[in-house]
C-alpha cells in the first residue's frame, strides 16, 4: 500500500548506465542526433507516425536494446528497401551506432534513447511493425530480480499489438534458464504466436552479433526463438 502522494516507479528491465563516451561518440550524439535520433517524451507521449518518420511506407524492423548497433546497422545497410528503428538506453552504444550509420551513409535508420516498454505501450501504432529483434536481454538470474525480465506475458502482448499479422519476432539468449523462461512465457501466450522452429523449439538463422561470436569462442550455446504473429 503506497502512502498518500507517493508515486510508484515502474519496474525497469535494465539499469541505466552512463558509461564512458569517447570524443567521437560525444560528437556523434551532438551532431548526428538531429539526423538519426527521435525526440520522444514518455511524460507527454505521442504516437509516432512511422511513414512520416522515415518519409516512406517501407516495412519497419525494430531492435530493442541494440548494444553497439552492429547488428542493426548491418541490416539497414543490407536492406535499403526496409526501415530500421532502434531503442537503446546506453549512450556509448548509441554514439557508436550513430558513427557507423554516418560511415555507411544510412538513410533508413532512426534511434530512440528510451525505455522500450514505454515506447511499445504509448509510442507505436498498432500493427505498425514488420519485424522485431530482442537479442541477449539481461537474464536477471537472481530469483529476486526475475520481475525485471523484459520477456514477460505483458511484454509479449505489447509485441503482438505492435506487429502486423505475419510479422516476425526473434529473441535470443545464451543463458539456459532464461531460454526455458522464454518457452514458458510463450506457451502461456496461447496461439497468438507461431513458433517457426517447430518441435525443436529453438533454432538460429541470423548472422551472429559481436557478443554472440565472443560467446561461441567461450563455448556458450545460443538459444533462439523465431516467432510469427498470427
Amino acid at each position: 500500500m503506497k502512502a498518500e502522494g507517493q508515486v510508484l516507479r515502474p519496474i525497469r528491465s535494465y539499469v541505466r548506465r552512463k558509461g564512458r563516451l569517447t570524443k567521437a561518440q560525444q560528437r556523434a550524439l551532438g551532431s548526428l542526433w538531429p539526423k538519426y535520433g527521435l525526440d520522444w517524451d514518455p511524460e507527454n507521449p505521442t504516437v509516432l507516425s512511422l511513414p512520416e518518420t522515415f518519409g516512406n511506407v517501407h516495412p519497419v524492423t525494430l531492435e530493442i536494446g541494440f548494444g553497439d548497433g552492429a547488428h542493426l546497422t548491418a541490416l539497414a545497410a543490407q536492406h535499403p528497401e526496409r526501415n530500421y528503428l532502434g531503442i537503446e538506453v546506453y549512450e556509448p552504444g548509441i554514439g557508436h551506432l550513430l558513427l557507423e550509420a554516418e560511415r555507411l551513409g544510412l538513410e533508413n535508420l532512426r534511434v530512440l534513447h528510451q525505455d522500450a516498454l514505454a515506447v511499445l505501450r504509448f509510442g507505436l501504432p498498432e500493427s505498425s511493425l514488420a519485424e522485431v529483434y530482442l537479442l541477449f536481454p539481461d537474464p536477471w538470474p537472481k530469483r529476486k530480480h526475475w520481475k525485471r525480465r523484459i520477456f514477460s506475458p505483458a511484454f509479449l502482448q505489447l509485441i503482438g499489438r505492435a506487429l502486423r499479422t505475419g510479422g516476425r519476432f526473434t529473441v535470443a539468449t545464451d543463458w539456459a534458464p532464461y531460454a526455458q523462461h522464454m518457452l514458458a512465457v510463450l506457451d502461456a501466450a496461447g496461439d497468438r504466436f507461431e513458433n517457426l522452429s517447430g518441435t525443436d523449439r529453438f533454432t538460429s538463422v541470423r548472422a551472429p552479433t559481436k557478443f554472440e561470436r565472443r560467446g561461441h569462442r567461450l563455448g556458450h550455446r545460443i538459444w533462439e526463438l523465431h516467432l510469427c504473429r498470427r
